[in-house]
């Protein structure tokens, strides 16, 4: 019969390692569906958002699942603060299993119209701390052999779309700096992947789902006849930074109940 200290090391032995998961934009919307849905698959999450007061709810929703939860505030908007958040985050808690960048902004005004410091904000929190953040965590992944990095894209990506010129130029980017780095990391087993969620119920969308006539086109022009939910998203990152999909690299996935396909 062994002894409880035989005991306590086999337990420890069939534990399986931490995995930690890096999401930005968590405290609301498709970030806070991405953490928790890891959490509920066995990840300690990082969750990054403008205030650590308004991470207190998904933070208590993690802790619910049995998982760690670390609350990072950042202005993202702020050109230094991904450098510095990057900085703290690896000081902090190491290199993480897998970056999810969720994080983002929009600032609607006809395009002659278009103020550049709102061009400013939405390109420096959906494109440059994007950028930042892979680049100073991404490092780590590769020089470990292993992560994922997955970006929240958009149907943006694909579409110009109307009154928003810097946010259809910001989300572009990302579908291109998903491919740019892929290229580079791929070889380094680090998957960079990017879902692009089409009309999703969150408060980014709330004047959309107020007007009736808008409201009801959008829906009508949607294949699967519903607006998504954040965990439609969720559950398409999950994949994305899972084993099952150790080869799919460079890929903006869309999450759109069908709308580019019709």
């Amino acid at each position: 019969m062994r002894g409880a200290a035989e005991v306590d090391d086999a337990v420890v032995e069939a534990l399986p390692e931490r995995r930690l998961a890096v999401v930005t934009g968590a405290s609301r919307g498709i970030g806070r569906a991405i953490a928790v849905r890891f959490a509920r698959d066995g990840a300690d999450i990082v969750g990054v958002g403008s205030s650590i007061e308004g991470l207190s709810d998904v933070a208590a929703e993690v802790a619910s699942l049995g998982r760690r939860f670390a609350p990072f505030a950042a202005d993202l908007a702020d050109p230094d603060a991904a450098l510095d958040l990057a900085a703290r985050i690896t000081d902090d808690q190491g290199v993480p299993d897998v970056l999810v960048q969720a994080a983002g902004i929009n600032r609607r005004a006809p395009a002659a119209e278009h103020a550049t410091a709102d061009w400013d904000d939405v390109l420096g929190v959906n494109l440059r701390s994007p950028f930042i953040l892979a680049r100073e965590l991404g490092r780590g992944m590769v020089a470990r052999g292993s992560g994922a990095v997955v970006f929240v894209a958009s149907l943006l990506s694909f579409q110009g779309g109307l009154t928003v010129p810097g946010y259809a130029a910001s989300k572009g980017g990302i579908a291109q700096l998903t491919k740019a780095l892929a290229n580079e990391w791929a070889q380094h087993g680090v998957n960079v992947n990017a879902v692009a969620p089409g009309y999703v119920v969150t408060d980014m969308n709330e004047a959309l789902q107020a007007d009736e006539v808008r409201f009801r086109q959008i829906s009508e022009r949607i294949p699967a006849g519903r607006w998504a939910t954040p965990d439609d998203i969720a559950g398409a990152v999950a994949f994305l930074s899972s084993p099952d999909a150790a080869y799919v690299h460079g890929v903006v996935l869309p999450v759109d109940g069908g709308w580019l396909g019709r």
